[in-house]
């Protein structure tokens, strides 16, 4: 068994295709179904379903290939820590992959300028995630660091670090009839036209708790994944929408959007980092963890964190 071997697999198993993970190993079909021939072999189990075309993993090769995603995890983090101890002076260099809810995803940018003025040899990957499919995402090793609600949904066997709290306002044009008030409450911003964050996301499921405690169900008249669909169609269409308070913050004192408190109920989140926790940790995780221990809200209307957090 060696290293490409397990790379193959788990190229396979995300390509869904022979051909598709030959070419992103660059290889030939015929090498890497070769390898992982020889991979059954040497195991003694049947890895992969056989048949002309890609039709899954057995069950023995789904465990080998959570085996084969933790070897090659940490086979990358000895040879980060190794890079680095060789030539401290040069700092960490590597590609951390990170999935945010949708709402944090403005905050992420603050983040990682902190790590990469520390370290300009650490590249990004961000990609926008529910909650759900962050902590799977996590468990599959598809992204190294997840950046999610703390203390909403069970995050137990975790690694966490608190970045900020999520306060929620209205948003609407600068022309709405309510755009000069202090407060809203949760009933009067049901019976707006609203647009909101999908079901699946943790942030509506958030909202529609906030709902349900002021006795009424709304239902909006659209929903999306996307927080900046959100604020365009509170910019072009006239609907109103529901969003943390640092959204105006990133949007700009121009931006013809106006965003009032929520009260009645008062919903405050903490959001923060999560992480496999394992000894060692991953030199690059272990800085992004840190930046985050430190991090201090920038943009406008930002909360830090209600400290202390506990820490899985």
């Amino acid at each position: 068994m060696d290293i490409r071997q397990l790379q193959y697999l788990v190229a396979l198993a995300r390509e869904k295709h022979f051909t598709r993970a030959a070419s992103a190993c660059h290889v030939t079909q015929p090498t890497l179904s070769g390898r992982i021939r020889q991979l059954e072999l040497e195991l003694g189990v049947p890895i992969v379903e056989r048949s002309q075309r890609y039709q899954g993993l057995t069950p023995e090769g789904e465990r080998v290939l959570k085996w084969a995603q933790l070897i090659l995890n940490n086979w990358q983090s000895m040879q980060q820590e190794l890079a680095h101890l060789t030539d401290r002076d040069a700092g960490l260099t590597g590609r951390l992959v990170l999935g945010g809810i949708p709402s944090a995803l403005p905050m992420i940018p603050f983040l990682t300028k902190e790590v990469r003025e520390a370290h300009p040899g650490i590249d990004f990957t961000v990609m926008s995630m529910s909650s759900e499919e962050i902590l799977r995402a996590l468990d599959d090793f598809a992204i190294d660091v997840g950046i999610t609600y703390l203390d909403n949904e069970p995050i137990e066997g975790l690694l966490a670090s608190p970045l900020y709290r999520e306060r929620y306002c209205l948003f609407v044009t600068e022309a709405h009839p309510l755009a000069s008030r202090e407060t809203v409450t949760w009933q009067e911003a049901a019976r707006e036209r609203l647009c909101l964050l999908t079901s699946n996301m943790q942030n509506r499921r958030i909202i529609d708790r906030a709902f349900r405690g002021a006795d009424c169900r709304p239902t909006p008249e659209l929903e999306t994944n996307s927080v900046i669909n959100l604020c365009a169609n509170v910019r072009l269409m006239g609907l109103a929408s529901i969003m943390p308070d640092y959204i105006l913050g990133i949007l700009g004192p121009h931006s013809g959007i106006k965003a009032i408190p929520l009260k009645e109920p008062e919903v405050v989140h903490n959001v923060g980092l999560v992480a496999v926790k394992r000894t060692p940790l991953s030199p690059l995780i272990g800085v992004l963890m840190e930046a985050g221990r430190t991090f201090r809200p920038q943009p406008a209307g930002m909360d830090p964190p209600n400290h202390p957090l506990p820490i899985y």
